[in-house]
């Protein structure tokens, strides 16, 4: 069976640098046979969450937008990535409009006692994290990683099937061409997630 990656890209930048980042996974993970479908946030209608707990009630969530269409994707997907430039120390906003859209999995799984996904399929899914920041600064993506790991958690990838690629001191569009690593970096990753995958289906 083939192994189905979704990825969400974030930017409002088009062809930026996380954008570029995701493009050379996917082809990565193309390469190994993967069947991939990428949505570009800022393109399609997520809007916010209203915070109305409404799902906590209904299992789903009152607003009817293309979080309908991704949150089926979501559950259905083996592997998640999400690439978010770093903006003033966090997630860029539409990558937090998709984050918080979570919350619907959040009830569900902690409200509600219902699964997010079958129990054949715990355990069996990966999520990665992408991100480009133009700052040097070591602790430049420390405030996103917990959102990350929040999003994941409540889809039900916990923290050890999380993976990261997160490139600083890129900050013109264009300049992660020019890094001494990232493509490689990049092409590894994929290959690494797709013989996990491969790993666990054969578990």
């Amino acid at each position: 069976m083939t192994i189905d990656v979704l990825a969400f890209s974030a930017s409002p930048r088009r062809h930026g640098n996380s954008e570029t980042l995701l493009d050379w996974v996917l082809e990565g993970m193309e390469a190994e046979g993967c069947s991939i479908e990428k949505i570009v946030i800022p393109e399609v209608d997520i809007r916010p969450c209203r915070g109305c707990n409404a799902c906590e009630r209904l299992n789903r969530c009152v607003q009817r937008d293309y979080m309908d269409y991704a949150h089926d994707r979501i559950i259905a997907a083996d592997c998640i990535i999400l690439a978010s430039p770093i903006y003033c120390m966090g997630l860029a906003a539409q990558a937090k409009i998709l984050v918080d859209r979570a919350q619907v999995f959040r009830s569900r799984k902690y409200v509600l006692h219902l699964p997010v996904v079958p129990p054949e399929r715990k355990g069996k899914r990966v999520g990665v994290f992408l991100s480009a920041a133009g700052q040097n600064w070591e602790n430049v993506f420390d405030a996103a990683i917990p959102s990350v790991k929040c999003f994941f958690q409540v889809v039900d990838i916990p923290n050890r099937d999380i993976r990261y690629l997160m490139i600083n001191g890129v900050d013109e569009k264009g300049a992660i061409e020019r890094h001494p690593t990232a493509k490689d970096d990049a092409g590894r990753l994929a290959r690494e997630v797709a013989a996990r995958l491969r790993e666990v289906r054969a578990a």
